[in-house]
Parts: C-alpha cells; sequence; structure tokens
C-alpha cells in the first residue's frame, strides 16, 4: 500500500523537540538524552502512538522510544503527543527510520525491552526476511538487548504468529516464553495489556489476538 505523502510532515516532525533528528550521534548515550539512567524501551513499527504514548505515561520509570520508517505515519503520533493531555509526558523520544538499521542507533545492552505490534505480514514467502521476527531481525535486536531484555510481539495473522514462535525457537539467542492465540481470553496474558490502534479495530471485529513474549539469554 503506498502512503500518501503529507507536506507539513518535516516542518511538524523537526518543531517537536522529543522528534531525534540524527539517532545515530546517541549509540550508546541515550540515557544522556533522557537525563536519568532508567531502562529503554522500544517500540518498533509504532504507528499513531496509541500504544507507546499509553505506556509512558504507566510507567514513567522507564524511557521509551518509538521508531517509524515512514514520515506521514510518525507524524499523527507526534501531532497525538503535542496535544495537551500528551505533552506532559516526558519519557519518550521518537525516531523516523527504517529498523533494519536499528544496530547503528542503540548500542550493546543499551535497550531492556523491544515491542512489535501488528507488523507487517510481508505474506510473500520471498519476502520472509523483512518480517520484523525473522531471524534476520532477531540477530538485529540481540546486538542491542541487554541480558533479560524482553521482546513483545502481538498481531492477528495467524501465519506470521507461527513463523514468529519457529523463528525465535531456532534463534539461540532468544528463549521463547509465554504465548496465546487468543490474548484477551488469555487472563494471565491481558493482565495490564495496553490495546493499539489495530487491536481496538480487530477485536471489534471477531479477530483473536495473538501475542509471545521472548527473552534475551544472558
Amino acid at each position: 500500500m503506498r502512503l500518501r505523502n503529507i507536506p507539513r510532515a518535516e516542518s511538524v516532525l523537526k518543531g517537536c523537540r522529543e522528534v531525534i533528528d540524527e539517532p545515530a550521534l546517541y549509540r550508546g548515550s541515550w540515557n544522556d538524552v533522557f537525563g536519568n539512567e532508567n531502562p529503554i524501551y522500544i517500540e518498533i513499527g509504532m504507528g499513531k502512538g496509541k500504544f507507546l504514548l499509553a505506556m509512558a505515561e504507566r510507567y514513567p520509570e522507564r524511557n521509551f522510544i518509538g521508531i517509524e520508517r515512514y514520515s506521514s505515519v510518525l507524524l499523527r503520533a507526534v501531532e497525538k503527543y503535542m496535544e495537551p493531555e500528551g505533552g506532559a509526558i516526558r519519557n519518550i523520544r521518537f525516531i523516523c527510520m527504517d529498523a533494519a538499521d536499528i544496530a547503528d542507533v542503540f548500542a550493546q545492552g543499551e535497550v531492556s525491552g523491544i515491542y512489535l505490534n501488528f507488523s507487517d505480514p510481508w505474506p510473500k514467502a520471498r519476502h520472509a526476511r523483512r518480517r520484523l521476527t525473522s531471524k534476520e531481525y532477531l540477530y538485529r535486536y540481540d546486538k542491542i538487548a541487554a541480558d533479560g531484555a524482553v521482546l513483545e510481539f502481538k498481531t492477528d495473522n495467524r501465519g506470521l504468529f507461527g513463523f514468529s514462535i519457529e523463528e525465535i525457537k531456532e534463534c539461540s539467542r532468544w528463549e521463547l516464553g509465554k504465548y496465546t492465540s487468543d490474548l484477551h481470553d488469555d487472563e494471565d496474558m491481558n493482565s495490564g495489556n495496553v490495546m493499539t490502534e489495530y487491536e481496538e479495530k480487530f477485536s471489534s471485529e471477531g479477530n483473536p489476538i495473538c501475542k509471545l513474549r521472548a527473552v534475551r539469554k544472558a
């Protein structure tokens, strides 16, 4: 699907101090950006920002960074953040970049948690390497994750979910934890769940949500 270019995106993003323009400059020093030593959690493919903004508000003792490839999509999240109720949140930053370059932006052990929510399934087999839960990406995450870092993935796509489980099982640096193919009917895994825009939409249509957790091995 081709995204519509929004002319004001560049100026709005540049005008928001929480949008980091040259993120590679801060590799290894993201705690200096936040001015504290709190653990850093990232969401890759943050979309319109509902999930990350809610997480940042719920967990002020953590630092959150939202990563989105397309400026026209990131614009929606930043505009939501700039609304009066969002502007009080100080433990959040935004980056417009391709997740394939993530090891150029974060140093080894710098990230304590990774959220992947309703990622592009890239349904064609020849595009499997582009899936954010492929072994290629799991190895990239290994380069930035701290020992014991948690990776959480949610999707409504059962094919992608099955693929993701097998990829994690085959990746020696990540250990598959709990998972479910019906999140909202799983009391344990749904405890404290923060819904995304897609999750609300798909759930209202009667589609079950899949979720897994994995942990980076020491």
